[in-house]
């Protein structure tokens, strides 16, 4: 560890904050309230009787993580511009899933590996967030969290990925990076919370599902403790 000013900087490990993430998923999640911290309100969808009459579509999404330089990163990636629902958002690689899937674990797997060219053999799963219902596309969004054991090579499909991000999680910690707007959204008004990272503006679905990955790593964090750098050795 390292003292700055009053807080601590924590130095782990690469294995040991891997095992205590695990651990941590494998328990009972932080859930909606943590995913709350980072969502539009008021938010549609929360309650069962806010959903679409018809079935919604599940989709699986992964959040991989990964040192680079001594700093834990998540990938994101902008969608290009379509007309569609989230066109041009940024959002964790992942999408719908197909009846070849096993389960939705591995259509984050399949479809990182269409979108980045990651090797779904190379990831080791560690376990899942909450699922997410996202209500102007009617999709049941489930997070898988996985790592890499070492940085990986990225091959972005174009037609797929119009910008990949690499975020390191200390970004995400930071209050710097937070903001909250008052926004008109496509069905009303709304109080937009985000991270503001390399240019981007990241908010929705996917800063809800941040906002409870970082909920789960504090807890393998000393209190008072802020985020620091990992060691490989």
């Amino acid at each position: 560890m390292q003292s700055t000013g009053n807080r601590t900087v924590v130095t782990a490990s690469f294995d040991s904050f891997f095992d205590c993430l695990q651990r941590n998923l494998a328990a009972s999640l932080p859930g909606r309230p943590a995913q709350a911290k980072m969502a539009p309100l008021p938010r549609p969808g929360w309650d069962p009787d806010d959903r679409s009459d018809e079935p919604a579509r599940k989709s699986g999404v992964l959040v991989l993580l990964y040192s680079l330089q001594g700093q834990l990163h998540v990938p994101l990636i902008l969608r290009p511009t379509y007309d569609g629902t989230h066109s041009g958002q940024v959002a964790f690689p992942g999408g719908g899933s197909e009846t070849r899937d096993r389960d939705v674990t591995e259509t984050a797997l399949r479809e990182t590996h269409e979108e980045l060219g990651i090797d779904p053999r190379d990831v080791q799963v560690l376990g899942t967030l909450t699922d997410l219902y996202i209500r102007p596309s009617n999709y049941d969004v489930y997070p898988t969290v996985g790592r890499l054991n070492a940085a990986p090579v990225f091959r972005p499909d174009p037609s797929e990925v119009a910008q990949l991000l690499e975020v390191p999680l200390a970004a995400l910690f930071d209050p710097a990076h937070r903001r909250r707007e008052a926004w008109q959204l496509a069905d009303r008004p709304a109080q937009v919370p985000f991270f503001a990272i390399q240019d981007q503006t990241i908010w929705g679905a996917t800063a809800m599902i941040l906002s409870e990955l970082l909920a789960v790593v504090r807890r393998c964090l000393p209190d008072g403790a802020k985020f620091g750098r990992l060691c490989s050795e």
